[in-house]
């Protein structure tokens, strides 16, 4: 997603982030029509309802493929979108190599993660938040 959203602010100004709204109307008719049902279920994963749908070879199999997909490929693939996110901000504010920039920003993420845990992860999370709608509200008031 950050890679798409500044694409869509290169080529359209911040006014292009508009085409998130589309998702609006589909996200909350989801959230309305399927939520009762979700519930009512007492599943708490899409992987637990999948057992309680489908049985069988062809569960296993999609359990399995479903594993495999979301669990190493697209994981793959969005670890590599956060670190090429990385290499174009080491190497702009920075002035890193590719290889610099992803080390740095590994040690940190280790470091916070494994000194602080759950918790540091959360906060930090807590933090970069405050920092994005400051900075948004911030550019927002430097445009007007």
């Amino acid at each position: 997603t950050p890679n798409l959203v500044t694409d869509i602010v290169r080529q359209n100004g911040i006014s292009g982030n508009w085409v998130w709204w589309a998702f609006l109307l589909t996200g909350m008719l989801t959230v309305f029509v399927y939520a009762r049902l979700w519930r009512r279920s007492e599943v708490l994963t899409d992987l637990a309802f999948y057992e309680m749908r489908y049985s069988g070879n062809a569960a296993a199999f999609l359990r399995g493929f479903r594993a495999i997909y979301l669990g190493v490929f697209f994981n793959v693939m969005i670890m590599a979108a956060v670190c090429l996110a990385a290499i174009k901000i080491g190497g702009i504010l920075f002035n890193l190599e590719p290889w610099e920039a992803v080390f740095y920003a590994s040690v940190v993420t280790v470091l916070y993660s494994s000194l602080g845990g759950l918790r540091g992860v959360i906060f930090t999370d807590f933090l970069q938040f405050i920092v994005a709608m400051v900075g948004s509200v911030w550019a927002a008031y430097y445009i007007i």
